[in-house]
Order: C-alpha cells, then sequence, then structure tokens
C-alpha cells in the first residue's frame, strides 16, 4: 500500500516560456525600480526637510551640504601644492572685453593716488600702502582662464605683484604662519576668506592692470585679487583691507551657501 504522505519523485524543470522569463525580468526590473525610487525619496525628503546650518562664517546651506562641503575642502587641501599650476596662455588669446559679473563693493569711483591699502597685522599693528608704492615691486603678468561658478570661463591677461613678493616685502612672513588672509572692499560691502596655502600660490596676484592698462573701475580700480587656483568670486574686486587670522575671516558667498574654499 502506498503511503499517501511520500513525496512524490521529482521530475526535470518545465522550462520557461519566453513569456515566462519576460514576465519574470519585468517584475524584477519593476521592483528594483520601486525600490531605488523610494530610497531616492526618502533620501531626497529627509535633505528637504534637514534643518539649516546656524549663521556663522557659512550660512545659508542645509546642515547635510555644509558638511559635505568641508569634508570635500579637506580632501583640496590635503592634496594642495603649490607646485600645481593652473595652464596660462599666450597674449594673443586673452579677451580684448574682459567680463565681469557683479559691482558689489565697487559703486562708485576711487581717487586712485588718493587710495591706500590697509593691512592689519594680528598684532594690531597697520599698515598703509599706496598703489605707486605696489608699482614699485617687480611686476608679475599672467594669462589664464577666469572661471565663474555660473558656468562661464575666459582666457584674461592681469598683470599686478605676486602676493608672496608683497608679503616678502613687506616683512610679513610671520602672518602666513596664520590659517587664513581675509580682504575687504573700502565699503566693506564685498569680502572673501582665503586659505593661506592658495594666497601664497605663485600664481596669486594683487592685480592693478587688465590687458596692460590700468584697472577700470568695474574690475575693481585700483587694486583687485587675481587668484587662479579659486573660481571667480574669490577674486575680489577693489580691496581696501587685508588682514590675517587663525579663523575663516567672514565671505559674502559662503554666508549665502555656497562653497567657503571655491578652489577648482
Amino acid at each position: 500500500m502506498k503511503n499517501p504522505f511520500s513525496k512524490k519523485p521529482k521530475g526535470p524543470k518545465k522550462p520557461l516560456t519566453v513569456e515566462q522569463k519576460i514576465s519574470r525580468r519585468n517584475f524584477i526590473s519593476f521592483g528594483s525600480f520601486v525600490v531605488l525610487s523610494g530610497a531616492a525619496y526618502g533620501g531626497w525628503k529627509a535633505l528637504y526637510n534637514a534643518p539649516i546650518e546656524p549663521r556663522t562664517v557659512t550660512a545659508g546651506a542645509i546642515k547635510p551640504l555644509r558638511r559635505a562641503l568641508n569634508k570635500t575642502e579637506l580632501v583640496f587641501r590635503r592634496f594642495f601644492s603649490n607646485n600645481n599650476l593652473v595652464k596660462t596662455y599666450p597674449k594673443e588669446m586673452a579677451a580684448k572685453n574682459v567680463r565681469h559679473n557683479s559691482d558689489i563693493g565697487v559703486g562708485g569711483t576711487v581717487d586712485v593716488q588718493k587710495w591706500q591699502l590697509q593691512v592689519q597685522k594680528q598684532s594690531g599693528e597697520v599698515l598703509n600702502i599706496g598703489i605707486d608704492d605696489l608699482k614699485k615691486l617687480p611686476k608679475t603678468e599672467i594669462v589664464f582662464d577666469f572661471k565663474c561658478v555660473e558656468g562661464w570661463d575666459q582666457i584674461s591677461y592681469w598683470g599686478g605683484v605676486k602676493f608672496s613678493d608683497f608679503i616678502t616685502h613687506y616683512k610679513l612672513d610671520d602672518q602666513t604662519k596664520l590659517d587664513y588672509v581675509g580682504m575687504e572692499t573700502p565699503d566693506k560691502k564685498y569680502y572673501v576668506g582665503i586659505d593661506m596655502p592658495s594666497a601664497m600660490h605663485p600664481q596669486t596676484l594683487l592685480a592693478y592692470e587688465v590687458n596692460e592698462k590700468p584697472l577700470p573701475q568695474n574690475h575693481g580700480a585700483p587694486l583687485r585679487l587675481i587668484i587662479p587656483v579659486k573660481y571667480g568670486i574669490k577674486n575680489l574686486k577693489r580691496i581696501g583691507s587685508i588682514s590675517f587670522s587663525n579663523k575663516r575671516p567672514r565671505d559674502y558667498w559662503a554666508e549665502k551657501g555656497y562653497d567657503y574654499y571655491s578652489g577648482l
């Protein structure tokens, strides 16, 4: 007598039909799409509802984004080297009409002969330097591809004093042991913070010329920062003061949610 609970011997599996294979693949694909879409939506919702960072020298970004930007800065700074120079070009390739984006901090005109750069040492001592004093220092020129965070770029031709030469001439070497350089326009409306290694990069200039002519007002006459290893938002026009610090100086665009480092 046969045992009613005994298992039936297994025979060879019946191969799936084409329709069954397609249905299985569609099911797996759809299931994966649902899972991934759910994860993406969950991640987006978490970011959307994340709190805004507390207002300090940076502001305006959600906390996870600012953490990511700060981590990225650490990576960039770890591999930064003054031996890494930006590509330069022949003068003939420079734009004749140099683009500018913003007039924040450069409204009105400046009497170039009365203008003075205030250099504030950490000790409290202040140096006052005129444009003619700067022009007595060795002149350096650079033709490079100026890049904007908005996505455009333009080859431009600048002349001025290497920031490192400026530091040496005015015996400010002890200030370079600090972490940051702060620069502001005379009216205090535009300001940037630069990490010291980038400020001391051999291609960083205190520029007083563009296309071999004195800077026009809209490009920051009489003196502006040209720092090729940074995006344009760090290239401060019409420098009024320079200071040195171990803390991040205030930065106009970082206060509005942008990357503080803004390196290329």
